[in-house]
């Protein structure tokens, strides 16, 4: 390990440029409402998972704050997961989840070591200076920040009204227009056409999964880090870099 950061580093151990504020920092909010997936985090008995995730972001929802409702108050993440899996029983043990999401979409160049029998997907002959200038505009001018976020995770009892509400949400957000089932934006993944919302959103047996936001962590391209909690989440900011760090 070096004895003095390179540069662009941040000294990032202890809280960076902590804030504390009543709403999600407009890097997050940019983010959570452009991306196409995220990684959500689970964890038992000190064995972490991790899951690559459709979501639905909401700022708030119309079901008013009482002893009953389900839904956390303030921004939140919709999720759906088969009940059976290892994140599903994994936040019925453990409900604190991390999640990462970020604004770029890249596949990784060739480098002096990759040869010409690399497997790329997809498959094809010689890149196009089109293909070549979307993949440069992937990595570059696309890229921009890194979202790391500290939550509590609810498993929405099935059949409640506040399950069918999200779920509708989470529906009609991760349904797509054709002109936008390309891999540049918020397309196919699995040859489907639907990007797996058959199977993982819409399959009757799924479960509803929401996240309340306490906190978390904003790295960009440069490496300049900042941490944030929101008010009231009973989050701090130190406790945000204990989970997420850079």
């Amino acid at each position: 390990m070096p004895s003095t950061a390179t540069l662009g580093w941040e000294q990032s151990a202890d809280a960076c440029h902590p804030t504390v504020a009543d709403h999600l920092p407009n890097e997050v909010v940019t983010c959570l409402t452009n991306a196409r997936f995220l990684h959500l985090a689970t964890c038992t008995n000190n064995v972490p998972h991790v899951s690559l995730m459709n979501y639905t972001y909401l700022p708030s929802h119309p079901f008013p704050q009482s002893t009953t409702t389900q839904l956390p108050s303030g921004p939140t993440i919709i999720m759906t997961s088969n009940p059976s899996s290892k994140k599903t029983l994994n936040l019925l043990q453990n409900p604190n989840v991390s999640i990462l999401v970020h604004d770029w979409v890249s596949s990784r160049p060739p480098n002096s070591m990759s040869g010409n029998d690399r497997e790329r997907s997809p498959t094809g002959g010689p890149r196009s200076s089109l293909a070549a200038m979307l993949m440069q505009m992937n990595s570059t001018a696309v890229s921009s920040n890194s979202i790391t976020m500290n939550g509590e995770a609810v498993v929405l009892e099935a059949g409640s009204e506040e399950e069918k509400w999200c779920k509708e949400q989470h529906v009609a957000n991760n349904t797509f227009e054709d002109g936008d089932s390309t891999g540049l934006g918020r397309g196919s993944v699995d040859g489907t056409g639907d990007s797996g919302k058959g199977a993982y959103i819409e399959g009757e047996n799924v479960r509803v999964v929401v996240v309340k936001i306490k906190g978390g962590r904003i790295s960009d391209w440069k490496g300049n880090v900042s941490d944030w909690a929101l008010r009231g989440s009973g989050e701090s900011v130190q406790s945000a870099v204990g989970v997420n760090g850079t």
